[in-house]
């Protein structure tokens, strides 16, 4: 699975920043102009280590956002490893160094493993993790100005231990208050002082989702990099800077810089994200290494004391170590294909949000919309679906079964999860357990769940003529016995309409009469004393037919998708946007001749020379066998090209005879748009005698996903 992201600028300057970090440790123009040297590498490379955290706590924003609690376990998962294999990497220069022989020793290695780090550059990693766990908990229990408020007041502490020391330490009790401080922490540029108000910004920069003008941007990150350099010069110049990683404007210059970079971008790069941590972390043996090399050479005055030669050639060989390391890992760590390797879904997230609102207008303003996302939400990814409504503002949702409910609830899914469908009595503590809402389907069964011990969210369906599930509407008694239970706590009630796909006047009379029957029968009750709850009738069809009726939810589910059962004709036009595309690619190319056969039982003969094309994806992937009996075609070169032949397993025929320049790997386009030329699920389903809720929901599991925002 695969999400279709567009933060290249990011990864681009992710490996800016970890050469920026080898110049802090390298001075490279120290040997030609000292100021230079400080405004570069002391004031304006200090954006680099802040930029990494920025990154880090947008991306943490955007997982918390969508409850995948699973990414930021993986997250500081991650981190861990990294700082252990980087601890473990550095115990040699560690023992050369006499490290281990300090005084204090356990305390030494306990203050180094929390805040310093054992290497002089590995303070970063505990610090990102420390800030991530100070963040998300802040993040969960406080608001965003609060969180704000907390950071910036952490930073400020932070600030006085480093560039402003010798000005805060004027103060007796400040001094005392850092003296202590200091006993337990070299520096305060870690994951308490320095690393949170940076991942604030990353996580409000996602929050906020605000956009600005390139232009002001440029000049507000100009404006505030000529401050922080005239910042940088005083405190150096009046010698108040204990160290110098922390400055007032770096947060303003971070901010603007952030939003730029944000807004020029192409597709992720993972392997240069790899390759700048990999830099970061090899850099300092790198430095070791070009240092040694220049004594065994006498090239000391070259590659040592020449601080801009030695900066190139440190980065030059951490640049080749990445290379090699990246090989190395990619050879050692198994391969998985790409999402779009075979055959594969595209699913458009902003079509899909775009489509719930357009839904949700059509509907009375006290209506709330619950997406149907069973069936693996119609074959979009059920998990991705759900997690994009949840981050627009929909909070209510319908299953078909509990595994469904179970499975959005697991993977952080908030809000009402619906269950329509048949579950097991036996399985009740699963219902409470997961918070999900349990459908009745008549007396019985309400008296089935009602034997738990606890207390059980139901929505009661009544069967107005459809005769699939429900207590049927004219039975009082029994509605009545089930709202008595005392072990269910009915939170609504529904009915679904069986020809609100349908104009014909006989259809739109039986659908009247559903409706009026489901409204009488909650008069009934209403006056009985019972609470009915949330009311719904609605679903996709009902949405689009029967807009006006007054009820607190619309189920909507194929609409949601952008597309409809057939192409029926409906009361309301609404502009819905088709979400899925199918794919897959040319795998081989043939050239036959007039007379042969193609495919299982030769049901093709070719009547004239033709050139061919195998497609990869088949019946196995949810495209109908009999897609070849009804005439069809796939989109290539934004050009149709007939199928042709039965369909197999795994793969099709198509005829690209009066196509040019088709080779192997070129994209085939069975559901979607290719160029002007587009292929429509309805159509699709038409040419294969069903509806588009079977073909979506059949798509098999062998497929691909990339989901496009």
């Amino acid at each position: 699975m695969n999400i279709t992201k567009r933060y290249a600028t990011l990864d681009i300057f992710r490996l800016v920043a970890a050469f920026l970090i080898i110049a802090i440790h390298t001075s490279p123009f120290l040997s030609i102009n000292e100021t230079a040297d400080f405004i570069i590498v002391r004031i304006i490379a200090r954006a680099a280590v802040p930029f990494f955290f920025m990154v880090t706590g947008y991306f943490l924003y955007l997982s918390m956002e969508k409850g995948n609690k699973l990414s930021i376990r993986r997250t500081l998962n991650k981190l861990i490893g990294i700082y252990l294999a980087g601890i473990l990497l550095y115990l040699p220069l560690d023992l050369y160094g006499d490290y281990f022989k300090q005084n204090n020793l356990p305390f030494q290695i306990i203050k180094d493993l929390i805040f310093d780090g054992t290497f002089y550059h590995l303070w970063y990693l505990p610090a990102a993790i420390i800030g991530i766990l100070l963040v998300q908990f802040l993040l969960r229990k406080f608001s965003m100005t609060y969180v704000f408020m907390i950071t910036l007041a952490l930073y400020i502490i932070g600030l006085g231990g480093d560039s402003y020391y010798g000005i805060v330490t004027q103060i007796g009790t400040i001094h005392k208050s850092y003296d202590f401080l200091f006993k337990i922490m070299d520096y305060t540029r870690n994951g308490l002082f320095f690393a949170p108000i940076y991942l604030f910004l990353g996580s409000w920069i996602a929050y906020s989702k605000y956009k600005i003008k390139t232009q002001i941007a440029v000049t507000g990150l100009i404006i505030s990099n000529v401050l922080l350099i005239i910042e940088g010069l005083l405190l150096h110049n009046f010698k108040v800077q204990r160290h110098d990683s922390m400055y007032i404007m770096l947060l303003p210059c971070m901010y603007f810089l952030f939003l730029i970079l944000l807004q020029y971008n192409g597709s992720s790069i993972k392997k240069l994200r790899t390759l700048s941590m990999v830099i970061y972390i090899i850099h300092p043996w790198m430095i070791v290494i070009v240092r040694g090399f220049a004594k065994i050479l006498h090239l000391q005055n070259i590659l040592i004391y020449n601080n801009f030669l030695h900066f190139l050639s440190v980065s030059m060989l951490s640049l080749l170590a990445g290379f090699i390391v990246i090989y190395l890992w990619t050879r050692l760590k198994p391969e998985n294909p790409d999402s779009n390797s075979r055959a594969w879904v595209e699913v458009d997230l902003n079509a899909l949000v775009q489509n719930a609102f357009a839904l949700k207008e059509c509907l009375p303003k006290s209506c709330e919309l619950m997406a149907v996302v069973k069936a693996n939400a119609y074959g979009h990814s059920d998990i991705e679906t759900a997690r994009e409504l949840n981050k627009a503002g929909f909070y209510t949702f319908a299953v078909a079964t509990l595994a469904e409910g179970i499975r959005l609830r697991r993977k952080g899914i908030k809000g009402e999860i619906l269950v329509l469908g048949y579950t097991n009595p036996s399985d009740v503590n699963c219902i409470t357990k997961y918070q999900l809402t349990q459908t009745v389907l008549n007396y019985d069964y309400a008296r089935a769940l009602n034997k738990s011990s606890k207390q059980v969210k139901v929505h009661i369906k009544i069967d107005t003529g459809m005769h699939r599930l429900g207590e049927d509407y004219d039975s009082y008694d029994s509605l009545e016995h089930i709202y008595k239970l005392k072990n269910l706590k009915v939170e609504g009630t529904f009915t679904h309409l069986c020809t609100s796909d349908s104009l014909k006047d006989e259809d739109v009379t039986f659908s009247r009469l559903q409706i009026e029957r489901f409204y009488e029968t909650i008069r009934y009750l209403k006056v009985k004393g019972y609470d009915t709850g949330k009311l719904h009738i609605q679903s996709s069809y009902g949405i689009l037919n029967y807009p006006e009726l007054e009820c607190d939810y619309a189920r909507a589910g194929i609409a949601l998708y952008g597309v409809l059962s057939d192409k029926n004709d409906t009361r309301l036009s609404v502009d819905l946007k088709p979400v899925l595309s199918l794919k897959a690619r040319v795998g081989i190319i043939k050239n036959i001749k007039a007379d042969e056969s193609v495919s299982y039982g030769r049901l093709f003969t070719a009547k004239h020379n033709m050139k061919i094309a195998t497609v990869t994806i088949g019946y196995a992937d949810g495209v109908p066998r009999n897609l070849f009996e009804a005439d069809t075609y796939v989109l290539l070169h934004s050009q149709k090209a007939p199928i042709i032949g039965r369909i197999c397993m795994d793969q099709f025929i198509i005829d690209v005879t009066g196509i040019d320049d088709v080779k192997p790997g070129d994209i085939v386009t069975i559901m979607g748009n290719d160029g002007k030329e587009q292929i429509r699920c309805e159509d699709f389903s038409v040419r294969c005698g069903t509806i588009s809720n079977e073909i979506l929901s059949r798509l098999g599991n062998r497929l691909g996903y990339i989901f496009k925002q």
